[in-house]
């Protein structure tokens, strides 16, 4: 595992990652993705992409703020909708990351995270060692998250 997070450019945004969380949506079960929650699931891809590839999924910062980790670029677009579900329209298009390992990837963040409430991922992510680090509003290191998550991804995948 490298000890550095590599400086290449992002492969996405983290728009382009939300609108792509928002179109995974279940369609009988729309309402479930809010703000909160898209910003949870914004950090978790961050971090399982930093653990399996040493580089940044996206580009735009993640701060630690009360309710947890954020993407000020993203929450800003969406935050007219209070702690209401963004609507599924906010996806443009169903695919909107055209790397199919990346939308693998994604797609099993989701999974995994999704079945989450807002308010179980917002606790959950103030155990965490990258937000519980970092100072009221300030940025999470990307490093930081790569240690942590690559510990978490080793050790879901039985290795040691």
């Amino acid at each position: 595992m490298k000890n550095e997070i590599e400086h290449a450019p992002a492969p996405t945004t983290a728009i382009e990652v939300a609108r792509y969380f928002l179109a995974l949506q279940d369609e009988d079960v729309v309402g479930d993705v809010s703000n909160l929650k898209l910003q949870k699931l914004l950090y978790y891809a961050q971090g399982v992409y930093l653990a399996l590839e040493g580089r940044a999924l996206f580009s735009e910062r993640i701060e630690a703020w009360m309710y947890g980790p954020v993407v000020p670029d993203v929450y800003h677009l969406f935050k007219q909708y209070e702690g209401r579900a963004v609507p599924p329209e906010e996806a443009v298009t169903k695919t909107p990351i055209k790397d199919d390992t990346i939308r693998e990837l994604l797609t099993e963040v989701y999974e995994v995270f999704g079945q989450f409430s807002p308010w179980r991922l917002r606790d959950m992510t103030h155990e965490e060692d990258p937000y519980k680090e970092t100072p009221a509003g300030g940025i999470i290191s990307e490093y930081a998250m790569q240690q942590y998550f690559s510990q978490r991804v080793t050790a879901s995948n039985g290795e040691t």
